[in-house]
């Protein structure tokens, strides 16, 4: 195995991994919801955002929390999310960028419920 180091390394990472979010009993259904006719442009966008995370070739501008802010999701769904991303990223990769990108997500996961769990306090 090699670390993550190209477009093709992140868009390998970035199809498999949703394909099994996509398939995935807990957090399936809000995915696809969500997304029911948009996948293509999803994956798209997450291509570019770890393209630009992982590999310092800035391809992504945007703001990544409010599409999520008003998900029905808590900590066990982030648990679910965290567990096929990892595994995805270890079935795949080694290196220092796959750990980065581990460790991302790690702390996305840990905003996003932060941010969601204080939106759900206030309204």
């Amino acid at each position: 195995m090699t670390d993550i180091s190209n477009i093709e390394d992140i868009q390998l990472l970035v199809n498999t991994f949703y394909e099994r979010v996509g398939q995935d009993d807990l957090i399936g259904p809000i995915f696809n919801e969500k997304l029911e006719g948009k996948w293509q442009h999803h994956l798209e966008k997450m291509y570019q955002f770890w393209q630009t995370v992982l590999l310092e070739e800035h391809t992504y501008s945007g703001r990544p929390f409010p599409p999520h802010a008003k998900l029905p999701v808590n900590a066990e769904h982030f648990d679910r999310w965290k567990t096929l991303f990892n595994s995805t990223v270890d079935e795949f990769f080694v290196g220092a960028k796959a750990d980065e990108a581990k460790w991302r997500a790690e702390q996305m996961a840990k905003m996003f419920l932060s941010k969601i769990n204080y939106f759900k306090s206030i309204l």
